[in-house]
């Protein structure tokens, strides 16, 4: 009689986590189209496909805030605080970040450098909320900087260490981003994310005002900067929010690493894009770091630190 008891006690909260680990996947399928996405756009500065892809994006986590808040949906954004406004503006540097790399650097070696921010949020959880850091992430931590090292170096050789200095600008922005979340202990990502979509709007729209760029866009390309605002960053953020609540955070950080897997296959498969030695060299050593730091974390419960 007990164990029926217990079976069903734990039913549900198996059938949670396997939908989780669905959701927290799909986050990171979505996540790594960034690459193919911007590839596919000829022409177009960083400014133009940040100016479309936010507002797509921005109308989707809009609609999603107003489902989830039933209907009040300026509540909810109020109440992201000054918070909110930190996390959206960083939000913005690692978008801008994240485009201008792809359009200076292989998509190889930018998502490699994108895996960064997880440990970048480590050491800002350390010093600004006071959260500390398990040994084996500083270990990891170690590590991770000799893959970088030696992918940086190698980007430097080719002429791509302006693409990689916006990787990494990129991975900050994003750690920043979760630090803010943290902060207030918020639990709807949502809304900071949809203030990041609304001050990348203002920020790109002004910028390519002064700086006398079109705001047309030939209709492939803008169609394309609208479905990577819906799809890429939007529906990944949603999936992510959501499978966030039922999947332990060592194990989202370990899941969510499917961007930087995921993202240079799209661009070798689609457009036969590949890697240099040192990407691939360095990039095993990153991601042997991250990989030991989120199975190591299974028997924890660390900080979550999540790509969003």
């Amino acid at each position: 009689m007990q164990a029926d008891v217990d079976a069903r006690q734990r039913g549900p909260g198996v059938a949670a986590y396997r939908w989780g680990l669905v959701l927290v996947l799909g986050a990171g399928m979505c996540w790594s189209t960034i690459g193919l996405g911007v590839r596919l756009i000829d022409g177009a500065t960083v400014w133009q496909i940040l100016f479309y892809r936010s507002i797509a994006m921005a109308l989707l986590l809009f609609i999603a805030i107003t489902l989830r808040s039933r209907g009040r949906p300026l509540a909810s954004i109020r109440a992201a605080g000054p918070s909110g406004i930190i996390g959206g503006l960083a939000f913005v540097a690692a978008s801008v970040g994240g485009i201008a790399a792809i359009q200076t650097t292989t998509v190889a070696n930018a998502m490699l450098l994108f895996a960064m921010a997880p440990f970048l949020t480590a050491i800002l959880g350390l010093v600004v909320l006071r959260e500390a850091v398990r040994r084996a992430t500083w270990i990891a931590m170690a590590v991770s900087l000799v893959g970088v090292a030696i992918m940086v170096m190698g980007g430097a050789a080719r002429g791509h260490w302006l693409g990689n200095a916006y990787a990494l600008l990129s991975a900050l922005g994003f750690a920043v981003f979760t630090i803010s979340l943290r902060w207030r202990r918020s639990e709807d990502t949502l809304s900071t994310a949809l203030l990041g979509g609304l001050f990348g709007i203002l920020v790109s729209g002004a910028i390519c005002a002064a700086s006398g760029s079109s705001f047309i866009l030939p209709t492939g390309g803008l169609a394309i900067a609208l479905a990577m605002g819906i799809f890429q960053a939007g529906l990944g953020l949603i999936l992510y929010s959501l499978g966030s609540k039922a999947v332990p955070a060592a194990e989202l950080a370990l899941l969510s690493m499917t961007e930087v897997l995921l993202g240079p296959l799209w661009v070798w498969l689609f457009l036969g894009e590949g890697a240099s030695l040192s990407t691939i060299i360095g990039g095993a050593i990153l991601l042997a770091a991250l990989a030991g730091n989120a199975v190591s974390g299974l028997r924890h419960r660390p900080l979550p630190i999540s790509l969003v």
